[in-house]
């Protein structure tokens, strides 16, 4: 019912830096909360952000200090901006929106595409 398209990825050297963004079709604030997972192919999805409406942001835990998710209401818009960059953090990076609290399985989220991010030397 919302469409979201991922931008930004691409190729960076380890220890580099990459901002991610997710343009939503409508309004984001109308959403309890948005953010983003990663997957890599034979894995399941892995969370990674999550962007409130009126709270700070959560990461997954070993993210923390490295990855920043931020929002612009006005641009109807969510980023994820990627420093220190590892190879580990190879992967599809996928932006999702949660209607309520209620709709927390995955499969009751609208998501995007994905942008490859790749990481490497």
């Amino acid at each position: 019912q919302v469409q979201l398209v991922e931008s930004g990825g691409g190729l960076v050297q380890p220890g580099g830096s990459l901002r991610l963004s997710c343009a939503a079709s409508g309004s984001i604030a109308r959403f309890y909360a948005l953010g983003w997972y990663r997957q890599t192919p034979g894995n399941q999805r892995e969370y990674v952000a999550t962007v409130f409406n009126g709270a700070s942001p959560n990461y997954a835990e070993a993210l923390k200090g490295r990855f920043t998710a931020s929002r612009d209401n006005a641009k109807n818009t969510i980023y994820l901006q990627m420093t220190s960059l590892k190879p580990d953090d190879t992967a599809v990076y996928y932006c999702y929106a949660q209607r309520t609290p209620s709709d927390y399985p995955l499969n009751a989220r609208s998501w995007g595409q994905g942008t490859q991010v790749t990481v490497s030397s």
